[in-house]
């Protein structure tokens, strides 16, 4: 018997050390609009399966990371619209640590795809944006009642009507996207303003930039 429960204790030992993860994952939350921390529900798991998972109540996040899958983590608070981002292993500093800030918009406020790009002109979607519209169908599967609206813009330089079928266009190009990641198009409403609300009026490239843009905003939780 005693032989039975060293060899068990020695075998949960080397498991245990082989477990460990020497990645570590961590983040804040903060509001998008002060930058203060703010305190929120956040849950992560692994991806697709969700076999490691955990919760913290907090401003602040970490985790260790096994092996080479992604996780997502979701971040919720009171009167702030819910955020999923993903984590991925690849992506460690020289500290081997991964490091994901997440922002919180006021609920009923639109939040900017602020990596989401188009060629000049066009709507068909970079490759580099692949990641932002994969966590925002991340987080869409999570909340199985979530319905959204993509609302596009386009600087307002050139034809009116040419910018609106523009932005039309762009948002339906998301939307396809996301549809193609398995979420319901019936969740996913689509909005075009073309030029006519500009985030800044000057003449710059920088201006035209900003107003170059996809909005999100959440109808239904």
């Amino acid at each position: 018997m005693k032989y039975t429960l060293l060899i068990f204790s020695t075998l949960i030992c080397v498991f245990s050390a082989n477990a460990q993860s020497d990645i570590i994952a961590l983040g804040k939350i903060s509001d998008a609009r002060t930058g203060k921390g703010v305190k929120a529900t956040i849950r992560y798991s692994s991806i697709p399966t969700g076999g490691i998972s955990g919760r913290f109540n907090d401003s602040t996040f970490q985790f260790p990371i096994f092996g080479t899958a992604k996780y997502q983590i979701t971040a919720e608070a009171k009167d702030y619209n819910p955020r999923t981002v993903i984590v991925d292993p690849k992506d460690i500093d020289a500290q081997r640590r991964v490091l994901r800030d997440i922002s919180l918009t006021p609920s009923g406020q639109t939040m900017t795809l602020t990596n989401l790009i188009f060629p000049q002109g066009k709507s068909t979607i970079d490759p580099k944006s692949f990641g932002e519209l994969d966590e925002v169908g991340q987080m869409m599967k999570e909340n199985s009642k979530m319905v959204i609206q993509l609302e596009g813009h386009t600087d307002n330089q050139g034809s009116s009507k040419a910018n609106m079928e523009l932005s039309e266009a762009r948002v339906e190009s998301v939307k396809k996207y996301l549809v193609g990641k398995g979420i319901n198009k019936d969740r996913i409403k689509t909005k075009a303003f073309g030029g006519s609300q500009p985030l800044k009026n000057e003449m710059t490239p920088e201006a035209r930039k900003m107003n170059r843009r996809v909005e999100m905003r959440i109808l239904k939780a």
